[in-house]
């Protein structure tokens, strides 16, 4: 966490100051960095809406008592003290201006473009011209271009204006607390590496599984689907934090360093190996082509080409209306020869990132009685009722400030070129190809009813409902 140094940041500015993520996250998370005594810089709210400053503290207000579990008033006080909007126009040198105006004593700001993706070049350009990148670090989230071409595209723009090591390419997902619980289960406890590798591992199953809908966001979903929404980012971030080797250090750096390394060993994606789906409905939210062939469902199986995880398939499953939500991975073991004895079942790792968090062992032991018959128990190392969401946008904009972001990601873990995006062959199909009617899956259900070949065989696990009890293994 933050210490007085001479990285640390003089100024924060965040362009989308009266937008969606602004209310729901920036807001709640600059009056949890007061309390926590990490804020005592100005806060410089950029948007144009035609808003005053007295609007926009009321948006904070509202915010914060909506999302950010209430206003501690005190609190609240001083991040009203620190606040300063411009009203302007992102395409308007005079916009800049006023900011360069306000950051008159400030010697290194930050600037986190809390703004749709379209509008980074338009922002990091005009920065640039008003010199209000000097010295400064910018701060930017996925997705990080629509293809591979647009990411370099961007990643070029960027560099005209910042320096690499003042680019901070962010994914909020890394910063949860049962993320990092996983790379912490990993590497803080000797039983675990005899037997994470392909000798005793059969598969790894990653879901994300959402009961809602788009919300709204229809829009952005039609620029993003599933896939770039949350498989190329969050959840291939999950995988390298599962498939990486054990890093030198744990600095952010030697993290990355062995994340890069599991990026390079993963195949480029074979279109049989990828399912898409839309559920019922989608077609007709606001912002939504009637005739969209994005997908809100995705199932992906993916391969690590190294000698610890060789023929170990990674079966990755996102979407939205499904049965309920849930976060989770399930590392599924191989069966014990004494399942020749009739004995079935399995020993599984189940690492539940939200909702709630969890840590489980899935294991046998003898059933009670006369019979010389195993039962299925979970030994869970760690069980919260719920996870932090708050928490990982404060740490965000807190290590962004001191220049320690453990959640960014590395240039090359974007701009790969096999991972980044969909293989040109799947992307050809895709603007050929309109969803199949098996692939128009019903709300609740958890996958289309054309996953199957490759995917199915791999016997995807379903995530339990939080008050569901261990019933051994539910392969779907």
């Amino acid at each position: 966490m933050p210490s007085n140094n001479q990285n640390q940041s003089d100024a924060l500015v965040f362009f989308g100051a009266t937008g969606d993520l602004a209310h729901k996250k920036v807001f709640p998370s600059l009056q949890a960095m007061i309390k926590h005594g990490y804020l005592n810089v100005p806060v410089i709210g950029v948007a144009k809406s035609g808003w005053t400053i007295e609007q926009l503290r009321e948006r904070a207000r509202d915010g914060i008592t909506k999302f950010g579990g209430g206003v501690d008033e005190a609190a609240f006080k001083k991040l009203c003290d620190l606040l300063i909007y411009i009203d302007g126009d992102y395409n308007d040198d005079n916009t800049y201006g006023q900011l360069k105006a306000q950051l008159s004593t400030a010697q290194a700001p930050t600037h986190y473009l809390a703004i749709p993706p379209t509008l980074f070049p338009v922002v990091v350009t005009g920065l640039g011209k008003s010199s209000c990148a000097k010295n400064a670090r910018v701060v930017i989230e996925k997705p990080f271009g629509r293809d591979l071409v647009s990411a370099r595209q961007l990643n070029e723009v960027l560099h005209q204006e910042f320096p690499e090591d003042r680019i901070f390419r962010i994914d909020h997902y890394l910063g949860k607390e049962a993320v990092e619980n996983v790379l912490i289960f990993r590497f803080a406890n000797s039983f675990l590496e005899p037997i994470w590798n392909r000798n005793y591992i059969q598969s790894v199953q990653i879901t994300m599984a959402e009961a809602f809908g788009v919300e709204g966001r229809g829009k952005f979903y039609e620029q993003a689907g599933a896939i770039r929404d949350v498989v190329q980012n969050h959840l291939l971030e999950v995988v390298s934090y599962l498939a990486m080797e054990p890093p030198t250090t744990m600095y952010p750096d030697s993290v990355r360093d062995e994340q890069v390394k599991v990026f390079k060993t993963i195949p480029p994606l074979n279109p049989a190996n990828i399912v898409r789906g839309q559920f019922h409905g989608y077609r007709d939210e606001p912002g939504v082509d009637p005739h969209s062939d994005v997908e809100t469902f995705a199932a992906v199986k993916l391969e690590v080409d190294s000698w610890r995880w060789s023929g170990v398939p990674f079966l990755i499953r996102a979407g939205k209306k499904m049965p309920i939500t849930a976060t989770e991975v399930f590392v599924k073991l191989r069966k014990p020869p004494l399942s020749k004895s009739g004995y079935e079942g399995r020993n599984y790792y189940r690492f539940r990132l939200g909702p709630d968090i969890e840590l489980s062992l899935g294991a046998r032991v003898k059933q009670p009685g006369p019979l010389m018959a195993p039962m299925p128990v979970e030994l869970s190392a760690v069980k919260y009722g719920t996870a932090d969401e708050m928490e990982a946008y404060e740490r965000l904009l807190t290590d962004a400030m001191v220049t320690n972001c453990f959640l960014c990601v590395r240039t090359p873990l974007r701009l790969h070129g096999r991972l980044s995006t969909p293989s040109s062959a799947i992307a050809a199909r895709w603007r050929t190809t309109s969803l199949a009617a098996g692939d128009r899956r019903i709300h609740g259900s958890w996958q289309p009813v054309s996953v199957a070949g490759t995917i199915r065989s791999s016997s995807l696990q379903q995530p339990r409902t939080r008050h569901e009890g261990v019933a051994g293994d539910h392969e779907s």
